[in-house]
């Protein structure tokens, strides 16, 4: 006679998937999650005078906050661009601060 499995055997054998499941969510998704969270209020809080940095690698001033979305900067030579708020990255903004 075979011995037989007792009732949590089941639970067991997907306890290590859902500790897979878990622990990608705490160092994976949550970070991202909030990171996108804060370049989007990063965002949201741009206005006239601040200094930033294009995902392009642009850097340059906002001259104008437009209502549909768009931006006009200002970069070093006097020339002004165009631009989408979403090509604004968050990521330059603290060496931004101080030049």
């Amino acid at each position: 006679m075979a011995p037989q499995q007792g009732q949590g055997g089941g639970i067991m054998s997907f306890l290590p998937l859902i500790l897979i499941v878990v622990v990608f969510y705490f160092f994976m998704m949550r970070p991202q999650l909030k990171k996108q969270k804060e370049q989007k209020k990063y965002i949201e809080n741009l206005k006239k005078g601040d200094k930033i940095l294009t995902i392009g690698g642009i850097y340059g001033k906002i001259v104008e906050v437009k209502e549909d979305g768009t931006l006009i900067m200002e970069v070093e030579d006097g020339t002004k661009m165009k631009i989408a708020k979403t090509a604004v990255s968050s990521e330059g903004s603290v060496g931004l601060q101080n030049t």
